[in-house]
């Protein structure tokens, strides 16, 4: 990597490692290690091919992605990690409903949690996902509502939340 290219890639990684952190910390399901090892691996990866890469942001998320997809396959189970009781009281019930979520989304398949990943918190658009995931929109829409699905029978706190937006949803123009 010439020193041009190691600049950038210095800039966009100081730029986007929030968001990238964020982005692994839920394709792990809230393992903060495994989470960091997500990203320095991912980002390893790309700058290897930095020269070559036209959308950097769109690369890495798939380098991450499939990393986290071969990572998965390989243990062949996925340790959901047990959140450590904290001193204090409880602030308040949206804690509980992120735990409950948190553990409900580490018991879909890394592929599942991926497209809610990058359909919902992402916000990409459906063709967005299925370009990033190497699959067709129809999967995208399949798998996101057996996702969804699978979610709520899960954790049932979020089928009012749930049934709230989709309402809200349709009410907006």
């Amino acid at each position: 990597m010439n020193s041009a290219d190691r600049r950038e890639f210095h800039e966009f990684v100081s730029a986007r490692s929030p968001a990238l952190m964020r982005l692994a910390y839920l394709l792990t399901a809230g393992d903060q290690h495994a989470a960091e090892d997500l990203l320095q691996t991912s980002l390893a990866k790309t700058a290897l091919r930095w020269s070559r890469v036209d959308d950097p942001d769109k690369y890495l998320r798939q380098v991450m992605y499939r990393q986290q997809i071969s990572w998965w396959r390989r243990r062949r189970e996925y340790a959901v990690p047990e959140l450590p009781e904290r001193p204090g009281a409880d602030t308040a019930d949206d804690v509980e409903l992120k735990i409950m979520v948190q553990k409900a989304l580490g018991k879909l398949t890394a592929k599942q949690r991926a497209v809610l990943v990058l359909r919902y918190f992402e916000d990409q658009s459906e063709s967005t996902v299925a370009a990033t995931l190497g699959c067709s929109i129809g999967t995208v829409r399949s798998t996101a509502h057996r996702a969804l699905a699978r979610l709520l029978q899960l954790c049932p706190e979020l089928h009012d939340l749930y049934t709230r937006s989709n309402v809200t949803a349709r009410k907006e123009p």
